[in-house]
């Protein structure tokens, strides 16, 4: 079966898509409890300047945040394991 939206989050990385934005909880975020401790999302984009774009905003206080609040997710910078290796990711 098809997905119907090929912006879901839950397909693998395609050689179009090698750089990737590695999102998941600090140890002993209590979002833990909820979603457990080894709970990671990945993002998948076509360029290395598209995904660092997307990870200083994913990575920047949100612009409708209260004044003080800060993402309490690690956001990290990864790539596709099946691509060549790149050693500036």
């Amino acid at each position: 079966m098809d997905i119907c939206h090929p912006h879901n989050l839950n397909r693998l990385p395609t050689s179009e898509k090698p750089y990737g934005i590695r999102v998941r909880l600090p140890a002993g975020d209590t979002f833990g409890s909820l979603l457990g401790t080894d709970w990671e999302q990945f993002h998948w984009y076509a360029s290395r300047a598209e995904r660092d774009a997307v990870l200083r905003d994913m990575a920047s206080e949100h612009l409708y945040s209260r004044s003080g609040d800060r993402p309490h997710l690690i956001h990290e910078a990864v790539q596709a394991p099946d691509t060549p290796n790149d050693p500036s990711v």
